[in-house]
């Protein structure tokens, strides 16, 4: 019989773990516990990686995987489901698999192609089944622009616009495309939610200086811990660009290189307002 941990729904947080505790698995489990939810983890792939780069990946079995996450959904009344790192294809094919085995839960995709040093964390194979079989069972996908051209196949020339376009197109029910990486405007950052046959919504932000290990987890992880709690999409959506952005504000040094977001402070949870 399935059981729903009092008053704290449960995410389950899909993706890599990270040594230095900045992003993957432990930015997941630190964002969602802030936002008043439970975090169930499963992991894809242990690597090795500091705030400077990612060195070495070591994909988790594909079997292993799978007993991972259907432990915990046989067991746990799971609310939204967070997906970040995959690592390869056979991982992404299983997650997608498994995620269509439960289209109620609401699923959020950070797709991580890249690390913030620059080390690639995704072939043309991995591509090829992120567009045939994961995004069309996605409820939202939170790419950054250089992730949004690599998904729907265009160069850095193509308009970010059309590119949400396509992959709405591919299948997918919802795009947040995040602008940091758009550094047309130096003193803001624009976030812009894109759905199939609803006005584009815009989120603007002043622009932080300096450069963050596991922003991206951090905004996917919170933005599923809204939808757990019930939240619209775009109630989710600015709930999570707030969370996100305070601890960008507030993120420290542990290393040489990106800081880590300060995902402790004390915030309203969501579909709540602060005292």
């Amino acid at each position: 019989m399935l059981k729903q941990t009092e008053k704290r729904p449960v995410v389950l947080a899909i993706g890599g773990h990270d040594p230095i505790g900045g992003a993957g698995i432990q930015a997941d489990i630190e964002a969602i516990g802030s936002n008043g939810c439970h975090a169930a983890t499963v992991v894809t792939c242990l690597t090795v990686q500091d705030t400077c780069n990612v060195r070495k990946l070591i994909p988790t079995p594909v079997e292993i995987l799978l007993e991972q996450a259907r432990a915990v959904l046989s067991d746990c009344l799971v609310s939204a489901i967070k997906i970040g790192l995959l690592g390869n294809a056979e991982a992404a094919q299983a997650v997608a698999d498994l995620i269509g085995d439960h289209p109620r839960i609401p699923v959020v995709f950070d797709p991580v192609l890249a690390a913030g040093g620059g080390s690639d964390l995704a072939n043309d194979r991995l591509l090829q089944v992120i567009r045939s079989d994961l995004l069309p069972r996605c409820h939202l996908l939170t790419p950054n622009t250089h992730e949004a051209f690599r998904l729907s196949g265009q160069n850095q020339d193509f308009d970010p616009d059309r590119c949400a376009q396509t992959l709405l197109e591919s299948g997918a029910r919802a795009i947040l495309l995040t602008g940091t990486h758009d550094t047309r405007d130096a003193h803001q950052v624009i976030h812009r939610l894109y759905r199939g046959g609803e006005p584009l919504w815009l989120s603007r932000w002043p622009r932080l200086e300096g450069e963050y290990h596991g922003s991206g987890c951090t905004l996917a992880s919170a933005i599923a811990a809204a939808l757990g709690h019930g939240c619209s999409l775009t109630d989710a959506t600015q709930h999570g660009l707030a969370f996100t952005w305070s601890s960008l504000e507030a993120g420290f040094p542990v290393g040489h290189c990106q800081k880590i977001p300060e995902r402790y402070l004390k915030r309203s949870q969501p579909g709540h307002s602060q005292a």
